[in-house]
């Protein structure tokens, strides 16, 4: 990935830049820029051009009001986002991800089944230890081997975080965490599914998910999610945590913050018989106040699953408010991962290589994740 210069104050605009000054130069005047806004005079026949800009939140003007005035003047909103590099995919674009050499793994290492393949190339079968609704029987053999990977997980997790340093690459992270999980006796999950090419995600700044590790260095001022999941004895744990890179401004720790307590509230909102959409209203409460006037949303395109022998399953956790049925019941095991946004956009693009997920507007996202068990009495996060 490559990178944008650092933004000095409007970070939302500034990955945009090029936008703003095609509307200043050729849809119309510019003529004021305050705190939290811009206000642009627009020719009439620019009009919807401007309007179908997705960086900016107008103001309540239709595009029929605004055609009916031979000159207009429209407000947007504009978010002080902090200080920081916005990743961006590298130039010239390159599709998908095979020109990309995965890691190596010992041949006595036990696989997922999506890491193996039978001599007609075709994935090996799987057996769930979980019920149809992804449910394990508790106090049983399946109990104990979830929880053995859950902490190993957790141990890997803190041991890239530990890696977490300004000029240190995303790819030698990516390397020292690959080769920790394989002393393990365990498989990196993410290696390989559905041909993903690293042994874990690295997000990056503007990134919410599924960064794909590379060559660029780490920078002060950087935030970056490392996205752990590993395979032992038959399970996947999974778990990530967002760190700070150097000396990080106050949005993007307020931001770190308060990603860590939209988690623990919607951890605080696991137990038996529990809706599964009170996680998202519990969230909801963290992220709905403005922190020293600035907002805060959740990205509503990647949710929490089931976790066991398989990677991704039911239940599903949508972290944006919801109406969805279920409940939780003894023996649910599922993870929950907000990407907290900064402001009120929530929307994101993926990367040519068809993985890397950024917010559209270029502000920063946090993750962080852990595994809940639902036991008969309460909820137990296995990642602790």
């Amino acid at each position: 990935m490559r990178r944008g210069n650092k933004a000095t104050a409007y970070t939302s605009v500034q990955s945009k830049s090029l936008q703003v000054l095609q509307i200043r130069e050729v849809n119309g005047r510019f003529l004021e820029r305050s705190n939290h806004s811009l206000v642009i005079a627009v020719a009439p026949d620019r009009i919807h051009d401007v309007l179908s800009s997705s960086v900016f939140e107008k103001d309540q003007l239709s595009s029929s009001e605004l055609a009916a005035t031979s000159s207009t003047i429209i407000q947007f909103s504009v978010y002080n986002f902090g200080h920081y590099s916005v990743i961006l995919p590298e130039e010239p674009f390159v599709f998908g991800v095979s020109h990309i050499k995965p890691r190596m793994v010992p041949n006595h290492i036990n696989r997922p089944p999506y890491a193996i393949r039978d001599s007609s190339g075709h994935e090996a079968g799987q057996k769930d230890a979980e019920d149809v609704d992804g449910k394990f029987p508790l106090g049983g053999e399946a109990e104990g081997k979830l929880r053995s990977v859950a902490s190993l997980a957790k141990t890997v997790r803190d041991y890239a975080g530990s890696l977490v340093k300004v000029g240190t690459t995303t790819n030698a992270i990516d390397a020292a965490v690959h080769d920790f999980i394989i002393s393990r006796g365990a498989y990196p999950s993410p290696l390989m599914y559905n041909g993903f090419p690293k042994s874990c995600c690295t997000s990056v700044n503007n990134i919410i998910t599924h960064g794909i590790p590379d060559d660029r260095p780490l920078e002060d001022g950087d935030i970056i999610n490392i996205d752990i999941t590993v395979f032992l004895n038959g399970y996947h744990g999974d778990t990530s945590q967002t760190w700070l890179v150097g000396d990080v401004d106050l949005p993007g720790r307020l931001l770190c913050g308060i990603t860590n307590n939209a988690l623990e509230a919607g951890i605080a909102a696991c137990g038996p018989g529990q809706p599964f959409k009170n996680i998202a209203r519990a969230i909801h409460t963290i992220i709905e106040p403005r922190y020293h006037g600035m907002d805060f949303c959740v990205s509503p395109a990647f949710s929490g699953h089931g976790i066991g022998s398989a990677f991704h399953r039911q239940p599903w956790v949508l972290h944006h408010l919801n109406d969805e049925p279920g409940v939780m019941l003894p023996g649910h095991c599922f993870t929950i991962e907000p990407a907290i946004i900064q402001g009120t956009h929530p929307t994101s693009w993926i990367f040519p290589d068809g993985w890397t997920a950024s917010t559209e507007n270029c502000a920063r996202s946090a993750q962080a994740e852990h595994m809940v068990l639902i036991t008969n009495d309460g909820a137990e996060v296995l990642t602790r």
